[in-house]
C-alpha cells in the first residue's frame, strides 16, 4: 500500500515496515494531540511562559538519562516488542489525562509528571523504531523508506495538531480520548509485526558497550556535523513551545488557530517527503542538508516578526520544507553508516540529540520569552540558526562535500531484520 501512495511499488513486499509505519502514523498522531492539550492546559491554568518551557524540558530529562540503556536494549532485544511496550505505556497516560480531566483533578503537577513518563517511554521507543527502519530495508530502496518515514511522521503532526484544536471544547476530554483510542490501535499493528532483534550476539550490559554509540559518531565525521547541525538549528531555531503565546497574545487566533500553526510545518514537511519519496536526491546531498537548514532558519525569522495569521502559516510551512530536507538525509547517512548491530547505540545518540534539540530548545525558547518576549525568542533563535549554519558549513568539509548516499558507506540492511516479512 507504501508504495502505492508513493508511487512506487518497490516497498510494497516489506509488510512489516508497513505495519511500523502505520503503528508510527497512530500512535505518533496521538502523541501530538496529547502534546497539543497538555499545553494548552498549562498554559490556560497558569499563563505562564515558563511552564510551558518546563513541559519540554521535563520530557527531555528522562531521554537524557535513559537513552544510552535504551540504545542498548534495541541491539539486545526485539526491537518491535520494545516499541509495542513503549505505546502501550502512552496509552496508559491517555488514559491517566482522560481521567483527570474528567474529574477535575488535573493539575499543574499533574501535567508534570506526566511529562516525564512521556519521556520515559520515548527513550526507549526511538531508538528502536530508527534503528529498525534501516533493517528493515535494503540500502538500495533506503532513501526513499526514510522519506516514506518522514511523511508518515510529518503527517501526524499535521493530523494531531489539527484535530486537538478543533476537538478541544474547553476541557480536552475528547482530545484524550481519541489520543487512548489510537494508541490502542497502534498498540494492536505493532504487536502483530514479526517480532525481530539485530543479528548482532548479545553483550552484557557495560559502560563500553553502552558508550559504543557515541564512539562512533564521535569517530565519524559526516554523523557528527549531521546530529550537531540538526541539535544546534533546531535548539536555536525550533518556535513550537511559544505557538500557544502566539495564538493567544500576538495572533489572536486561540486554540483552532494554534492547531493549524502547529500543522503548519508538518505541511510543508509532508509535501517534501512526497517529493523525496518519488524522487530522491542522488546528488551533492551535502550540500543540499545545509540549503534546508538556512531555509529552515530564514523562514522561521519570518515567523517571528510576523503579525498575520496567514504569513506566520505560510512562513511554519517553508520551514516544514527545509527541515525535512535536512531530515531525510540525516536520517538516511545514518542508517547507511552504521552497521546494523550498532544501530540501537548509534540511534540512541540521534535520540539525545533530537531530544535536546526539542524538549531543551523548548525550555530554552520559554525561558528567554518570559524575559524578553516570545518575538525576541523567535528571533534571536532563528539568527543563531543561520550562524550555525555558517559555521559547520567550514567546520564540517566531509559532510558538506558527501556527494551521494553511499558514498564509502557500508552495506545495511542484510541482518536478521532485512528478510521480507510476508
Amino acid at each position: 500500500m507504501l508504495g502505492k501512495i508513493f508511487g512506487r511499488g518497490d516497498l510494497a513486499p516489506y509488510i512489516d515496515f508497513q505495519r511500523l509505519m502505520a503503528s508510527r502514523l497512530l500512535g505518533a498522531t496521538a502523541n501530538q494531540m496529547l502534546m497539543v492539550a497538555v499545553a494548552w492546559q498549562i498554559y490556560n491554568l497558569t499563563g505562564s511562559a515558563w511552564d510551558l518551557g518546563l513541559v519540554g524540558l521535563l520530557q527531555f530529562l528522562p531521554v537524557l538519562a535513559l537513552t544510552l540503556l535504551a540504545g542498548h536494549t534495541a541491539d539486545r532485544f526485539p526491537r518491535t516488542r520494545i516499541i509495542a511496550a513503549c505505546t502501550a505505556l502512552q496509552a496508559l497516560v491517555a488514559a491517566i489525562l482522560l481521567t483527570t480531566t474528567l474529574s477535575g483533578d488535573l493539575g499543574r503537577s499533574g501535567i508534570f509528571v506526566i511529562s516525564v513518563i512521556l519521556g520515559v517511554a520515548r527513550a526507549f521507543q526511538h531508538p528502536a523504531q530508527g534503528s529498525l527502519i534501516g533493517a528493515l530495508l535494503p540500502a538500495s530502496i533506503l532513501p526513499r523508506g526514510a522519506a516514506v518515514s518522514g511523511a508518515t511522521m510529518q503527517s501526524t503532526v499535521i493530523a494531531g495538531p489539527a484535530l486537538a484544536g478543533f476537538m478541544f471544547m474547553e476541557t480536552g476530554v475528547a482530545v484524550h480520548a481519541t489520543a487512548l483510542v489510537l494508541l490502542v490501535a497502534s498498540l494492536f499493528l505493532s504487536l502483530r509485526m514479526t517480532p525481530s532483534k539485530s543479528a548482532a550476539p548479545a553483550q552484557p550490559i557495560s559502560l563500553d558497550a553502552l558508550f559504543a554509540g557515541l564512539r562512533f559518531v564521535k569517530a565519524s565525521p559526516i554523523l557528527l556535523g549531521a546530529l550537531s547541525l540538526d541539535l544546534m538549528a533546531v535548539l536555536l531555531g525550533g518556535a513550537t513551545a511559544l505557538l500557544p503565546m502566539y495564538a493567544k497574545d500576538i495572533l489572536h487566533v486561540g486554540s483552532e488557530g494554534l492547531g493549524v500553526l502547529r500543522a503548519a510545518p508538518a505541511v510543508g514537511s509532508v509535501a517534501c517527503s512526497l517529493f523525496l519519496a518519488r524522487y530522491p536526491l542522488r546528488r551533492h546531498v551535502g550540500r543540499w542538508m545545509f540549503s534546508g537548514v538556512v531555509v529552515f532558519g530564514l523562514s522561521t525569522l519570518v515567523f517571528g516578526l510576523s503579525t498575520s495569521f496567514w504569513l506566520s502559516v505560510v512562513a511554519l510551512t517553508i520551514s516544514g520544507v527545509g527541515d525535512m530536507v535536512s531530515v531525510v538525509i540525516r536520517h538516511t547517512l545514518m542508517q547507511l553508516d552504521t552497521p546494523d548491530e550498532i544501530r540501537g547505540r548509534v540511534g540512541a545518540v540521534n535520540t539525545i540529540f533530537i531530544g535536546a534539540s526539542n524538549q531543551l530548545g523548548e525550555f530554552e525558547s520559554g525561558a528567554v520569552a518570559a524575559a524578553f518576549g516570545p518575538v525576541a525568542s523567535v528571533v534571536s533563535g532563528a539568527i543563531g540558526t543561520l550562524v550555525v549554519a555558517a559555521l559547520w558549513f567550514r567546520m564540517f568539509p566531509v559532510l558538506a562535500g558527501r556527494d551521494t548516499y553511499q558514498q564509502s558507506a557500508p552495506e545495511s540492511g542484510t541482518g536478521q531484520e532485512g528478510t521480507v516479512r510476508r
